[in-house]
């Protein structure tokens, strides 16, 4: 499986990949939301991890941005948000699933789960 981590913060990023990813998946990294569009074209990723706050461009709008001209991208919110409203609003811009930060284990099942 390929995956795309977008987050601002590197050590996240590591995170993300060292808890969520098998050995065998293929995983890239993007550090902003406005570089989201460019990296999705470049690695054609199944899965996109998309945190919420970052600077310039949120991950609300890089993920209503990237579904417009990828409407297939499959978009998963990994915030540190549990708001309700956020994850209305991530839902409207056409991200499939919401997920805390402090879930990336039960995120790691879901994604696998859903490839096999």
């Amino acid at each position: 499986m390929k995956l795309l981590i977008v987050d601002d913060n590197k050590s996240m990023r590591h995170l993300i990949r060292s808890v969520v990813a098998a050995p065998d998946d293929v995983v890239s990294e993007c550090a902003a939301g406005i570089d989201v569009e460019y990296a999705y074209q470049t690695n054609q990723p199944d899965v996109v991890l998309m945190d919420l706050q970052m600077p310039k461009v949120n991950g609300i709008t890089a993920t209503r941005n990237l579904k417009k001209k990828y409407p297939n991208a499959n978009v998963i919110i990994v915030s540190n948000f549990k708001d309700q409203e956020f994850q209305d609003e991530a839902r409207d811009a056409g991200a499939s699933s919401y997920f805390t930060k402090d879930d990336l284990l039960q995120l790691k099942s879901f994604i696998h789960q859903k490839a096999h």
